[in-house]
């Protein structure tokens, strides 16, 4: 998968922007491989205009069956889709500081080989508490779009809400993207302090939104 690629200091993986344009609808992994089943045998070549994302629980998309270990399956599945946001392996704050580092790797070099073979890709950005910050940007392309979500405990938890900002502004600092994509609510004082800044901020509802008929955050 890394054939071809180059490192960061940290060796992670630089994984270029390849998409041009911004989606037009997010569909998390789950719903993609039920939009592959549908479809699939009625027409081999259908095309589902749609970004997949894995704004999910780990377990739906990791593991011995996931996209990880079984990366020509899960590139069969993602071909027929508009494009991908990068993995969103997590980085939980009580994992060790390797675990972390891996979770970061995987998500770049995953997003660098499934562009290598065609897909346009947005980055995924994640990071955890400050000590993060000197790899999690790592492999990102500056001035480009980029992705985020909010659809699980930050920043709607209030008692994480300090740690997800200072991140958010820190990944601005350094990545300065022009636009940024935010899967669950923007609506959060954060960002629009960033919209002052002239950054975009687009907004897709999480399937919580979708389920409730809450609409567009």
């Amino acid at each position: 998968m890394a054939e071809g690629a180059t490192f960061s200091f940290h060796d992670i993986p630089h994984c270029p922007t390849t998409a041009t344009k911004l989606p037009h609808a997010l569909v998390t992994w789950e719903e993609a491989k039920a939009i592959y089943k549908k479809n699939i045998s009625a027409n081999s070549d259908f095309k589902y205009d749609a970004f997949v994302c894995f704004y999910i629980d780990d377990y739906k998309f990791d593991g011995p069956r996931g996209i990880w270990h079984d990366s020509a399956q899960a590139l069969k599945v993602l071909r027929h889709f508009s494009g991908v946001i990068t993995p969103d392996f997590s980085t939980y704050q009580d994992f060790p500081e390797p675990l972390k580092i891996y979770a970061t790797y995987r998500m770049r070099l995953m997003g660098y080989w499934l562009g290598r073979n065609g897909i346009d890709i947005i980055n995924n950005v994640r990071w955890g508490t400050d000590e993060t910050y000197r790899y999690c940007f790592d492999g990102i392309p500056k001035n480009s779009i980029v992705a985020i979500g909010t659809v699980g405990g930050s920043p709607r938890k209030y008692i994480d809400r300090d740690r997800f900002e200072s991140g958010l502004f820190k990944m601005v600092e350094v990545l300065k993207p022009h636009t940024i994509i935010v899967y669950g609510s923007a609506n959060y004082e954060c960002f629009n302090k960033l919209k002052a800044q002239g950054i975009n901020i687009v907004a897709f509802p999480g399937q919580t939104s979708l389920a409730f008929g809450l609409g567009k955050p």
